[in-house]
């Protein structure tokens, strides 16, 4: 200690001093950042779909079969049904006698009821079988479809058109999932074109169909009956998806390709959506392609409409050329993308990093596109160049689901899926709609077109090329976690007894930007009482903060009796048996302490007989608690608070207890009183984790012990032998200090 009260009374460091250090730490940082990073990427014969073998479209199906792709193909194709109602916005403009930004709400707003449910539907697609979600969903959107028929005034198409996105909102995460699981890796690119046709040609054929019926209807009501004509589609697609479709092995792929053909099945909780989303947004590849293509929503969702009136008000066209023209937009697509898939297959294969550059700058080139477009007043001129940056954007849009599938986990794959529309529609079309349908009220369509439509894409295609830096690295920790559970299977295999009772392995933490845990393993045996030391700072507190499942880590797996709680929920661990009393104020103030503790457990649904016995054990094992069963929370003094804080915590009968600063703050009397707790339950065979100050006090309670500094564990032994160790019980506190 001497040394340390030598540094803190030496001269204080210059404001310049401080700035450099600062400095000479963040570049420290950041070279060890990329050394890690390095250190991640695997060789290309352990990344599933690269290098190896090429693999032709008829090849992949059959392999995977024709019927996933057809219906696939199908449902993308229906779905562009109630979009190209667009065509006939100015008619249902008049009927309704609304302006251009409220009628861009309405119909925005389907965008985002698709928003809100893919997130549930992802969810639930990660815990059922997938294709029975489908004919289910399809009944409904075809229903709420037919009643948009039916209104009469605008509030009514708000909720029809809500309802019809919310019937939709199952695609994406559910059919690409599927795609993915379905077919082999070296042929997915070529699937999502096959199955991406299904969108230029519902593109195509549907605005042609609408606008034509309409025409052919007349009448200023035609609108109605077009509704009641697209609504029949997928009510005859429900029927035929229950019966065609059958349910493959999740993540089936990639485990082959890691494991051969060895059989690996991870035991786990339920993958809930806030953890899995949290997650998904730490894999740096993922995010930079998510928030790109919701960049790009500005230009997908708006301009459509927009471009609608402008043929309307500045060329005079009806429903039926209006559709006409819009047709012969994705006409283009339809050759695009079969070329996207073969050039996306072949580069996943040689270069992942290169196919989603390529990509990107697809996107950024559509940008420019649009700008040359948007000014020419000749109509043919228009929708050719038109046509060209829609074909450009499609064909980027073929990479997406590979990048996906190769470095978002299997388990919340549909989940990640999801987050596409959550983008698309939420922050491009809704928000997008609201702010391109002001200006073209301000100014006209093409005004507004023009300053939304090139910086969108410029922007999103540059954001998706820059998320290309990651992909190599986070594939391999995606085989990583892989290998891991393999490993973790045969272990169990081989030896039961062996199972942990807690394990984390290969865990990183970051808050933002800043990393705090690097790569921490450890593991608790069934009845082991482990310490965890370390300097202030150190990343005690957030190590359990991301065990309990309060913190989302970026890499790593964490396991409870054997069973995977990575993506669970704080809730959903902690009813399982995770329970962490947190260090700090834990009682109810204004409760007396029995009903303190008979609030501890509100939720568990114990008979009273059961609450009464778990009071009974809990007020035994700290006897002063007892004596004032109907004093106040706040009449407690501190260490009593903590005593009742550590009987509540008790009161959930816990297979891992988790306890942060157990002697912080508390006199050395009632920390001892605690230790003989504290021993008590050790004896008893209580699993514990106890965050500790004092060296001296994890002495008395530890069978083992782990010392942290700047968020890497450096020992792992013995609580005696890190007494013997100099180095680093100097950086704990001795004796009463800590205490």
């Amino acid at each position: 200690m001497a040394d340390n009260s030598t540094e803190l009374n030496g001269p204080e460091p210059t404001a310049a001093e401080l700035a450099a250090a600062i400095l000479d730490e963040e570049a420290k940082r950041r070279a060890e950042q990329v050394e890690r990073d390095a250190e991640t990427v695997l060789p290309d014969d352990l990344l599933p779909g690269v290098g190896g073998e090429s693999m032709t479209l008829r090849q992949g199906l059959r392999v995977g079969g024709t019927s996933m792709v057809v219906m696939m193909f199908v449902l993308n194709l229906l779905d562009e049904l109630p979009r190209a109602i667009r065509v006939l916005a100015p008619d249902i403009q008049k009927s309704l006698d609304v302006s251009d930004t409220v009628l861009f709400g309405i119909l925005g707003f389907g965008g985002v009821a698709l928003v809100l449910g893919a997130v549930p539907m992802a969810a639930l697609a990660d815990r059922v079988k997938r294709v029975a979600i489908i004919p289910v969903a399809s009944a409904f959107w075809g229903v709420t479809t037919f009643l948009s028929g039916l209104i009469v005034n605008p509030f009514q198409l708000f909720l029809t058109n809500a309802g019809t996105g919310l019937g939709q909102a199952y695609r994406i995460p559910v059919s690409n999932s599927l795609l993915v699981d379905t077919y082999p890796i070296q042929a997915r690119s070529r699937i999502f074109a096959l199955e991406g046709l299904g969108r230029p040609l519902g593109q195509l054929l549907g605005p042609l169909a609408v606008g034509g019926f309409a025409a052919l209807v007349g009448g200023d009501d035609a609108w109605r009956t077009a509704f009641f004509a697209v609504a029949a589609a997928p009510l005859v697609v429900a029927v035929v998806s229950a019966l065609v479709l059958r349910e493959p092995e999740r993540g089936y792929y990639e485990k082959r390709a890691v494991f051969g053909e060895e059989q690996v099945e991870v035991e786990e909780l339920p993958v809930s959506i806030g953890t899995a989303f949290a997650r998904l947004r730490k894999i740096k590849t993922f995010y930079f392609l998510s928030t790109g293509v919701g960049v790009l929503g500005f230009a997908l969702i708006a301009i459509p409409i927009q471009f609608n009136l402008l043929l309307e008000d500045k060329y005079a066209m009806g429903p039926f050329q209006r559709g006409v023209v819009e047709s012969c937009i994705w006409v283009a697509a339809l050759v695009g993308l079969p070329f996207a898939g073969r050039i996306f297959d072949r580069g996943f294969r040689r270069d992942p990093a290169a196919m989603m550059r390529m990509a990107g700058l697809l996107v950024m080139a559509s940008g420019v596109v649009y700008a040359v477009a948007l000014p020419i007043k000749i109509l043919g001129g228009l929708v050719v160049m038109m046509a060209l940056a829609q074909t450009l954007i499609s064909m980027a849009f073929v990479a997406a689901p590979s990048v996906i599938a190769a470095v978002s986990p299997h388990r919340i794959r549909a989940q990640a899926f999801a987050l596409l529309p959550v983008f698309i529609f939420l922050m491009g079309g809704f928000f997008g709609g609201l702010i391109v349908g002001q200006l073209s009220d301000a100014y006209n369509e093409r005004t507004a077109m023009l300053v939304a439509a090139p910086p969108a894409a410029l922007i999103g295609g540059a954001l998706i090329a820059h998320g290309s830096r990651f992909i190599r690295r986070d594939i391999s920790r995606s085989v990583e976690e892989l290998l891991e559970e393999r490993e973790e299977q045969r272990r169990a295999a081989v030896d039961p007894a062996s199972v942990p009772a807690l394990q984390v392995h290969n865990l990183d933490f970051s808050y933002g930007t800043v990393q705090v845990l690097f790569d921490v393993s450890f593991e608790v045996a069934p009845g082991e009482v482990l310490a965890l030391l370390g300097t202030n700072g150190a990343g005690k507190s957030t190590l359990l903060r991301a065990v309990s499942g309060l913190g989302i880590p970026d890499r790593g797996v964490v396991r409870l009796g054997g069973r995977t709680i990575t993506y669970t929920e704080a809730e959903d661990r902690f009813a399982a048996g995770l329970v962490q009393l947190r260090g700090g104020a834990g009682v109810f103030e204004e409760l007396s302490v029995a009903d303190n503790l008979r609030a501890s457990v509100l939720a568990a649904g114990l008979d009273d007989a059961e609450v009464d016995n778990r009071m009974r054990r809990a007020l035994s094992l700290f006897p002063a608690l007892a004596e004032r069963a109907g004093a106040a929370g706040r009449e407690l003094s501190g260490g009593q608070q903590q005593m009742l804080a550590l009987a509540m915590a008790l009161m959930h009968e816990p297979e891992v207890l988790l306890i942060d600063e157990l002697s912080l703050g508390l006199a050395p009397v009632v920390v001892q009183e605690l230790l003989g707790v504290v021993e008590s339950l050790r004896t008893e065979g209580q699993t514990m984790i106890i965050v500790e100050q004092s060296l001296n006090v994890a002495l008395a309670f530890a069978d083992r012990a782990l010392f942290m500094e700047k968020g890497r564990i450096r020992f792992e032994g013995p609580a005696q032998e890190l007494a013997e160790r100099d180095d680093l019980a100097r950086a704990v506190f001795l004796g009463g200090e800590g205490g």
